[in-house]
């Protein structure tokens, strides 16, 4: 009998919509994606498959990027339906570089469906304890090593359901990072930093 951990190791999509919660869903900080892209430049095509209302999409696209926004869920932007853990998926392989906020639950999943579709590059913001964990090592950071993990030095909020303004005064338990891979690397990964001074001047 094949095993649930069997799937999750080859990163196959075999849980229902039902177990994929739509409340699994936290909007990124537009400060993360600025910051991202001061440290990092992509193709101009990207992916983005766990869209949801389009906050890592809208500033790709003011930075210049074509952005294909997908999310299996409809929460008023891009294309719904679209399983990027599902066959489906297949059919965009090496057309993007691939950035995105994954779900939690199947953030691994996501990582090595990243790799395997990306055109060259991929960003993945992710908690920094993603870092921790023997099966996730073997699965995915000996195989795959990212090129760079941005940790940032100050706590980025990102929102449930994109609720910014009720989290505005409780801040974030979380500490995020940016992983970053590049099609074919093997070598060693370097730990770098997202500065304060990247937030006060997005602010600013």
């Amino acid at each position: 009998m094949t095993s649930k951990n069997t799937f999750i190791t080859l990163g196959a999509s075999n849980h229902t919509e039902k177990e994929r919660e739509a409340d699994d869903f936290y909007a990124t900080s537009p400060i993360g994606t600025f910051a991202l892209l001061k440290k990092e430049a992509f193709n101009k095509k990207i992916w983005e498959p766990a869209c949801g209302s389009g906050h890592i999409s809208n500033v790709l696209l003011s930075k210049g990027y074509e952005v294909f926004s997908t999310d299996l869920f409809d929460r008023g932007y891009g294309f719904h339906g679209l399983d990027f853990l599902g066959d489906e998926a297949k059919g965009y392989a090496g057309k993007y570089d691939i950035i995105t906020n994954p779900p939690y639950k199947y953030a691994e999943q996501f990582c090595l469906r990243a790799i395997e579709l990306c055109s060259h590059k991929v960003a993945m913001l992710m908690r920094i304890l993603f870092l921790e964990g023997i099966q996730r090592y073997n699965n995915l950071f000996s195989v795959f090593p990212p090129t760079k993990v941005y940790i940032f030095s100050f706590r980025l909020q990102n929102a449930k359901n994109g609720e910014f303004k009720k989290y505005e005064k409780t801040g974030s338990a979380q500490g995020y990072a940016w992983y970053i891979w590049e099609k074919g690397y093997t070598g060693k990964t370097e730990l770098c930093w997202m500065e304060p001074q990247l937030k006060s001047n997005y602010l600013d």
